[in-house]
């Protein structure tokens, strides 16, 4: 990591160790007020427009030094909605677009889904989903003019929401552009289309996982410390060795792969070959590790995990979440065999060993 991006680590992680603490917001609603000092400050520290160039006022992190910042914001899951600022900053700036203040979101954020943009300068269409979409004042559009992609700003205000929740309970709202006029506008540049999005809105999510399962592993191992049951402390029963031990090499496996990922889209141009194989292996592989991350992690707090006032439900609920933003391991999967199919056999292991 350069020295850039250890002060934006250090910075990050100081913030929400401040404002965004997991058991002081733990009974807080979404969008409770008590969120607001932690959003400020994040704000004033150019995170939330990280991946915004500065003659475009922005931050003008690297890609990679902003992924860091959304690991870091996955440890503390706050529901708070940076990356979904994070991903439409870095869609209206490879537009050339202003990129407003405060809270943004982006659509669509489903695979096959079209927002239109009509002879009339009009948006239609609907996507579903959406990420904090009520929470955000304006949304950043990927639509076709015809059949070429345009990027465009839209005043949520415009659009026709239908609420809807998250099994964390963050909005995830639809969105429905009924003859809905883009504040700004631009024709996307070369490469830049729907595909190109949900890549990296997969890897922004399984980036949050992984700093997600790192935080699920850390209280775990310190609650088999503190845990006594028959006379000594959990964590020396050969039981929950092995369940920690697990949770460890999931954790690790996640770090890897989602860091992979952020490295290759970070040192390329574009989303090709290269970059699918990276996201689609890394939405895949951190997805299975949080469906099996969450439940060992539960095993080990026992039923304490489960209740209200104890945090872990705060990281598990919202890794299942996770999973299903910007395509489930399951639609990755189909999408990555298919293209090694495509390929032949022939091409499997050097396609794998130039990795």
């Amino acid at each position: 990591m350069t020295e850039a991006g250890n002060i934006i680590a250090e910075t990050t992680t100081r913030i929400f160790r401040d404002l965004g603490d997991p058991q002081a917001l733990n009974a807080a609603a979404a969008g409770d007020a008590g969120r607001a000092p932690l959003w400020r400050a994040l704000e004033e520290a150019g995170l939330t427009t990280a991946w915004v160039p500065e003659p475009m006022n922005g931050a003008g992190a690297s890609i990679a030094d902003a992924f860091q910042v959304l690991r870091i914001s996955g440890e503390f899951a706050v529901a708070l909605p940076l990356a979904e600022t994070l991903l439409a900053g870095w869609l209206l700036a490879r537009a050339g677009l202003p990129v407003p203040k405060g809270a943004l979101s982006v659509a669509p954020v489903r695979e096959g889904e079209r927002l239109w943009l009509g002879g009339d300068g009009k948006l239609s269409g609907t996507a579903t989903a959406v990420p904090f979409a009520r929470d955000a004042a304006q949304i950043a559009v990927l639509a076709r003019r015809g059949e070429e992609p345009v990027v465009a700003l839209v005043d949520a205000a415009s659009c026709k929401l239908r609420p809807g929740t998250s099994i964390a309970g963050d909005s995830r709202d639809d969105v429905t552009l009924v003859g809905a006029a883009p504040v700004a506008l631009a024709t996307a540049p070369a490469g830049l289309d729907e595909d190109a999005l949900l890549q990296m809105g997969a890897a922004v999510r399984a980036v949050q996982m992984s700093g997600a399962l790192q935080a699920i592993l850390d209280r775990s191992v310190a609650y088999a410390k503190e845990r006594v049951a028959f006379e000594r402390p959990i964590g020396g029963f050969q039981a929950i060795q092995h369940s920690l031990a697990r949770l460890a090499g999931e954790t690790a496996a996640a770090l890897a792969a989602a860091g992979s990922a952020a490295d290759t889209i970070d040192a390329s141009a574009g989303f090709g070959e290269a970059e699918f194989l990276e996201v689609a292996s890394a939405k895949i592989r951190v997805g299975e590790a949080a469906q099996s991350g969450a439940a060992i992690a539960h095993q080990v707090h026992g039923a304490m995990g489960f209740s209200r006032e104890h945090v872990l439900h705060r990281y598990t609920q919202r890794l299942w979440a996770w999973r299903d933003d910007f395509g489930s391991e399951s639609a990755w999967a189909l999408r990555l065999g298919g293209m090694v199919a495509a390929k032949g056999a022939d091409a499997l292991w050097p396609m794998l060993a130039a990795r």
